[in-house]
């Protein structure tokens, strides 16, 4: 029986506003760079994958200011790899740093709320696992999620990033479930779905862009919308 569903942040429950696609074109637009959406979409599925790798080794929040635009300058030179164009690293960080003046927001997305909804109204235990390097209640209370969750564990509060399984123990016990009592949900093969099975809970990729439609390890949803199917279909394989 799934007692506990463990949420990603970003890229699974909340995204950017104005789109990933629509910072990247006006900021490569300065530098005569034109962009395709389905580009971005992949780009940001790379990149994201960079990150994922790089704070299994070396986390961002422990890196000096230099080393982390640093980061960035690769990481914004693979979003932009994503549409078939090759920059230097040097023009890579210029771009950045012209993202980073755009303004925007992080929003939850619209099919997020009902599903939280019914999953509440079915007495589901729901927390945030996040790498972000925020406080739970922080985030809880500036995306509107206290009254839906009832906890969350932030990579600032546990001093580690997803895949490290004290990130799932942690989510295990304060929800206070065993490992086949719960499921996690996030868009990230490296963080999420690795760093859930290696803690024993069942993963869901929800892979809003597109990027892993092969994916087979485990669930693979689109969207929100989908999610209580495979919730329907987890618990029919562990009755």
């Amino acid at each position: 029986m799934i007692k506990a569903i463990f949420f990603d942040l970003y890229g699974t429950l909340a995204g950017f506003k104005p789109s990933r696609y629509e910072i990247q074109s006006q900021a490569c637009d300065k530098f005569g760079i034109s962009l395709t959406q389905q580009g971005v979409l992949r780009g940001y599925g790379q990149a994201d994958a960079f990150m994922t790798d790089q704070n299994k080794v070396h986390p961002l929040r422990q890196m000096s200011e230099t080393e982390r635009f640093n980061f960035f300058c690769e990481y914004e030179r693979r979003i932009i790899k994503g549409s078939g164009i090759d920059v230097d690293l040097e023009t890579a960080g210029e771009i950045w740093n012209t993202v980073r003046t755009i303004p925007y927001e992080m929003i939850i997305f619209e099919d997020v709320w009902p599903v939280l909804d019914e999953l509440r109204s079915r007495n589901i235990c729901l927390g945030l696992l996040s790498n972000m390097n925020r406080s739970g209640s922080e985030l809880l209370d500036e995306f509107n999620l206290s009254k839906h969750m009832q906890f969350a564990v932030t990579s600032l509060e546990l001093g580690v990033e997803k895949p490290n399984s004290l990130m799932f123990k942690k989510a295990l016990e304060v929800a206070c479930v065993s490992e086949l009592e719960a499921v996690h949900v996030g868009d990230q093969i490296g963080s999420d779905v690795d760093g859930a099975e290696n803690s024993g809970v069942r993963p869901i990729l929800i892979d809003r862009d597109g990027n892993h439609l092969g994916f087979s390890r485990c669930p693979r949803i689109s969207n929100m919308g989908q999610l209580l199917d495979a919730l329907n279909s987890l618990a029919e394989d562990f009755r």
